[in-house]
């Protein structure tokens, strides 16, 4: 039995990642700085508070591991990772730079890194109906904020090391990926969970805050397809980025209509034009992970949106 290494399993996509592979008969190991806040640690046959941020902790995260799901950062949504800038940089880069070392010193097998849709260059997300995003896009590099610049570096760290020494590497570049079970208020949330937040709290009729004019373009990955999408990609032979997301390209405006149909509710939308919105549109090119993978997302957004809002309803504790 494979003995796996889930950083980062005290968030999101992490903690999810940890009961997707104890269900595939994997031991699994699982290191944060902090608890799941909607999970119990005890879904890892171990859980280890470390910060990863220091070499030793590193060391100690990776000793006896065959391979390293690595998604340990410091992020959230677009309000957060524009505001805080430095200490996204410092401490991600810190990670990142720790985690490839002391794989290659331990031995490890292979290491994923979960990189992000950040990494692409502005000048190619200046409209709306964006041209869906390829994986040789990321060059010449340009992207819109410091944590797509992170990622990009860490990115090459992980190359590096690859072409150096050797280090077994997989890379994913993902494309706002949502579900139950995330952060969904306190200034890290992302728009799904924002969004689902704001229609759940709101009376039919209310009116509720959309950041910008709407009209700004996403795509977004339901959970579970993300973590199929990403154990293919662990268990292939794929050496370089590749996109997982959707291909499906839809407005915050319409995002917020779909969610409003699921609560059977009236909602009107005050846009907020001083509020960071981040690139005016960015989808995701699939052609690459169809191909590598056999790959594509299953779950639709309205399903998928679905889920997000009934779980975060539950979790306010709202009953009608």
């Amino acid at each position: 039995m494979e003995k796996i290494l889930v950083t980062g399993a005290g968030g999101f996509i992490g903690h999810h990642m940890v009961r997707f592979l104890k269900k595939k008969g994997y031991w699994v190991r699982g290191v944060d700085i902090k608890y799941p806040e909607f999970s119990s640690p005890d879904e890892a046959d171990e859980f280890l508070l470390l910060d990863l941020r220091n070499f030793r902790n590193a060391m100690e995260a990776v000793h006896g591991i065959d391979k390293v799901y690595n998604f340990a950062a410091n992020m959230g949504g677009i309000g957060f990772i524009t505001a805080v800038k430095a200490d996204v940089m410092r401490d991600n880069v810190l990670i990142n730079v720790n985690m490839a070392e002391a794989c290659l010193r331990a031995g490890v097998k292979r290491i994923f890194f979960s990189s992000s849709a950040c990494v692409y260059p502005t000048f190619k997300q200046t409209d709306p109906q964006v041209t869906p995003l390829k994986e040789s896009d990321a060059y010449p590099a340009d992207p819109d904020n410091e944590y797509g610049w992170e990622k990009l570096y860490s990115e090459r760290v992980y190359q590096a090391y690859h072409e150096d020494y050797e280090l077994d590497i997989r890379i994913a570049r993902y494309h706002n990926i949502y579900g139950p079970e995330g952060t969904f208020e306190k200034g890290r949330e992302k728009a799904p969970a924002a969004l689902c937040r704001k229609v759940a709290l709101a009376k039919d009729g209310d009116e509720i805050e959309i950041w910008g004019d709407g009209e700004q373009t996403r795509s977004f990955c339901y959970i579970d397809d993300c973590l199929e999408g990403t154990y293919r990609l662990m268990e292939s032979d794929f050496e370089k980025p590749l996109n997982i997301g959707s291909d499906r390209l839809v407005t915050i405006n319409e995002m917020v209509d779909i969610i409003a149909k699921i609560a059977g509710k009236s909602i009107k939308k005050k846009h907020l034009l001083d509020k960071p919105q981040g690139v005016r549109g960015r989808n995701a090119d699939l052609t690459l992970v169809k191909e590598v993978l056999k790959w594509e997302p299953q779950i639709s957004l309205e399903e998928g949106l679905k889920r997000n809002y009934q779980w975060i309803k539950e979790q306010l504790g709202i009953r009608n």
